[in-house]
This record gives structure tokens, C-alpha cells and sequence, in this order.
């Protein structure tokens, strides 16, 4: 850009000045985030459904389990409540400085703390985040892809698992080089879709079923120490259940706003949607799976199932579907965040090859984590509690309070900090559970076995 000294009377200055920010609209036209801005309201409304509800459903009445009725339902509702305060923050403060979009959740960051603590405080967690969800997603479509295997053909010669995480991969190597959040809209509504009919076969099912003979609602562990434990990790797994906050701003970011009608408004009608769904999942799941099966139900109520089969291959195939569009989702942001590095900071060109090579190498990341530590679940119930609790639970808080300032003692004020400590209870406890399940699990693993 210009070398020789600007002209005194300052006309260069503003030439070079539109220059950049020409180029630099450019590059927002290409970057997965910013590039389209035409999105419904119903497209906040799958894309939250399909960012929130993760395989995890299947894992609550497990939960359950060791919760205990009182503590389970107690925190179950309290994290839906929480959480949709805190994403009704998320929404509220993405067009608070007016002419301004916060379009990534770093960006809000660093309006809130300072440019360079605001990058260092929210990127690594969400980078944890995306990064991890991707890599449990690649484990749970293959082993929902084996189960399926298994059930449909139970005679059949037996595949590894590394093999159908492989398969699985096969369509993100395809699916991540849809440009943007918009051109995914269909992938992720058909996740929502999914979302919804597998959690539905869950407590279906289980209410066919019916209670089962000497059904027990005490906490299994024999040891003080056990049950403890299996708290502290029972509320880890509650708690990552409601983690879509990652991807809110980025979500909104793809909706049309003028200052008459901001995009909070249509955000807001999707994500109030997006909270009955979620409801509509988890509860049933949760307290259904519970009854019925008390404290002896898998880690994934599909297995306590079993029978029919048909139903069970059905349910594990639309597990295969909701993940492949939640992966993406969760992808995106991690893209967006891989090419402005590469485009404003290593000054690439921004060119589809680019995208290409970036994308491919990720998935192939993600895939190969996966396969090399199938007990991934374990690990994120861990790393979870760090990255997960703040950005779905404090961070948002912390930010309304640094930004908004709110009168001590306030109900605001009160609201926030419950939340906050809350959110910090949860981030100290569950990596404890967690690291206790991995030592467990890792015991008797081999690798690439």
C-alpha cells in the first residue's frame, strides 16, 4: 500500500482509507460469517435447535441417575433458565453500539474487556468449544453408524470403529466447503428435524416399555466418594447440554438489520422456538428415561432400549443426521476464524483453493482426534467444565456487567452474579467428575484398537 509520503492536503490519506476498507469489505463479502445477511427468523430457530441439543440428550436420564430425582429436575431447569437469560444477553448486546454488529463472539469480547484481552480471554474457550464438539461429534456419528450396523445386520463380520468414524468424515469432507451459515440452512434444519424425532423414539420407547420389575432410584456408586463424584460429572453433562451460546452472534450475524428493525427482533422469535424445542426434547428424555428404567440405564438410553430393533437402527441413523448438520454448525465459526487469520493477518489471497486446503485440513484433524481417542466423552466432560460453563453460563454476565454497569444490588445486578457464581460452581466440579471417568476409561484402553 502506498509507499511514497501521503500529499499534505490529506486526499491520499482518504483515498488509501477507502482502499482498505474497500478491500476489507471484500473480505468480509468472503469470509463464512459476514458474507450473507439475508437469513428468516426461522433460520435462528434450527440453526439454535441443532447448535444446542447435542447427542447428549441421550445421556441425560444417565445423568439423571446420578443426580437424583431432587438435584436432577432442581438443575435441569435451572440450567434452561440460565442459559436462555444469558443467550437473551448474547442477542441484546449484539447490536448494542448503534451502527455496530458484533458478529463473532470475540468481538463482543473485546468490546467488553479491551482489544488484546478480550482476544486472549474468549478465543481459547471457544476454540475449545468448536473444536471440541467437532471431535465428540466425529466419535458419536460413528459409533451411531456401528450401532446402526450392528442392529440392522447382527450377524454380519464385526468393523472397527476407526472405520466408521472414517465413513462418517466422508461427508464433512464434502459438506464443509458450503461456503456460509445460510447455504447450511438445509443440513441444519433437517438436524433439528432429526433432533427432535430421535428424542421423541427415546421416551416413546421407554414409555412402551414401561417401568421395569425392581426398578431402584437410589445412586448406584457402593463408595461415599463414588456418588460424589459421579455428581460432580452428572452435572458436567447437564450443564454441556445447553451449549449453543458459542455460535448465537455468529448465527445472528446472518440476519438482515436496519436501525427500524434490528435483528434482535426475528432473533429472539427464533430462539424462544429454539428453547420450546429444546424443552420438548430434554425434559421428556430426561425424567421418561429416569422412570422407567431407574438406576440402572445406560449411558445412552438407546441401549437400555434395544428391542425393537427397527426403531433402534431408526433412532441411530437420525443421530447419524442430526450430527453431521451439528458439526457444521460448530464448524463454522472455527472456519471463519482459520481464514481471517490466513486473509487479514498472513495476507493470502482469499480464493477457494484457500477455503479448500483450510477446510479439508481441519476435518481430517478433527477425524483423526477422533479415532485416536474414541473416549473422547470422558475428555469433554473435562475440558467442558473449563470452556463450556463460562461461555454459556458467566461470560455473558460478566460482559453485561462490564458493559451495562448496572445500579449494585439491582435485581440485574443480583441476576448476574447468581448466574455467575453458578457458572463458576459448575466450571470448579465437573472437570473434577470428568478427570475421574478418564482415569477409569483410560485404564484398560489401547490405542487404535
Amino acid at each position: 500500500m502506498g509507499t511514497q509520503a501521503p500529499p499534505e492536503n490529506g486526499y491520499g490519506r482518504s483515498n488509501s482509507l477507502e482502499e482498505k476498507s474497500a478491500k476489507e469489505k471484500a473480505i468480509d463479502e468472503w469470509l463464512p460469517i459476514t458474507s450473507s445477511r439475508n437469513a428468516k427468523w426461522w433460520y435462528s430457530a434450527f440453526h439454535n435447535v441443532t447448535a444446542m441439543v447435542g447427542a447428549g440428550v441421550l445421556s441425560l436420564p444417565y445423568a439423571m441417575s446420578e443426580l437424583g430425582w431432587g438435584p436432577g429436575v432442581t438443575v435441569l431447569i435451572l440450567s434452561w433458565i440460565i442459559t436462555l437469560y444469558t443467550l437473551w444477553q448474547m442477542v441484546e448486546m449484539h447490536e448494542m453500539v448503534p451502527g455496530r454488529r458484533f458478529d463473532r463472539y470475540h468481538e463482543l469480547g473485546q468490546y467488553a474487556f479491551g482489544e488484546k484481552l478480550g482476544l486472549y480471554i474468549v478465543v481459547p474457550q471457544q476454540l475449545i468449544v468448536e473444536v471440541g464438539v467437532c471431535i465428540v461429534y466425529m466419535v458419536t456419528g460413528g459409533k451411531s453408524l456401528k450401532k446402526f450396523h450392528d442392529t440392522v445386520c447382527s450377524t454380519c463380520k464385526d468393523i472397527k470403529l476407526t472405520y466408521f468414524i472414517m465413513i462418517f468424515a466422508s461427508v464433512h469432507f464434502v459438506l464443509s466447503h458450503l461456503p456460509n451459515f445460510n447455504s447450511i440452512s438445509g443440513v441444519s434444519l433437517a438436524a433439528a428435524v432429526m433432533s427432535l424425532s430421535y428424542s421423541t423414539i427415546a421416551w416413546g420407547a421407554s414409555v412402551d416399555k414401561g417401568v421395569q420389575q425392581d426398578v431402584q432410584y437410589g445412586y448406584k456408586a457402593k463408595t461415599t466418594a463414588g456418588t460424589v463424584f459421579n455428581f460432580f460429572s452428572a452435572l458436567g453433562d447437564v450443564a454441556f447440554a445447553y451449549a449453543g451460546h458459542n455460535v448465537v452472534l455468529e448465527i445472528q450475524a446472518t440476519i438482515p438489520s436496519t436501525p427500524e428493525k434490528p435483528s434482535k427482533g426475528p432473533m429472539w422469535r427464533g430462539v424462544i422456538v429454539a428453547y420450546i424445542v429444546v424443552a420438548l426434547c430434554y425434559f421428556p428424555v430426561a425424567l421418561v428415561g429416569y422412570w422407567m428404567f431407574g438406576n440402572s440405564v445406560q449411558d445412552n438410553i438407546l441401549i437400555s432400549l434395544e428391542k425393537p430393533a427397527w426403531l433402534i437402527a431408526m433412532a441411530n441413523m437420525f443421530v447419524v443426521v442430526h450430527v453431521i448438520g451439528s458439526y457444521q454448525i460448530y464448524a463454522m465459526p472455527v472456519f471463519d476464524m482459520m481464514e481471517t487469520v490466513l486473509v487479514k493477518k498472513l495476507n493470502f489471497k482469499p480464493s477457494t483453493t484457500l477455503r479448500f486446503i483450510v477446510r479439508n485440513l481441519y476435518v481430517a484433524f478433527t477425524m483423526f482426534i477422533g479415532i485416536t481417542f474414541p473416549f473422547f466423552g470422558g475428555l469433554l466432560g473435562f475440558f467442558g467444565g473449563f470452556a463450556f460453563a463460562p461461555t454459556t453460563y458467566f461470560l455473558p454476565c460478566i460482559m453485561w456487567l462490564a458493559i451495562y454497569k448496572p445500579r449494585k444490588f439491582s435485581l440485574s445486578w443480583w441476576t448476574n452474579w447468581i448466574c455467575i457464581v453458578f457458572g463458576l460452581m459448575l466450571m470448579i466440579l465437573s472437570p473434577i467428575g470428568g478427570l475421574r471417568q478418564i482415569i477409569l476409561q483410560a485404564k484398560d484402553y489401547e490405542f487404535y484398537s
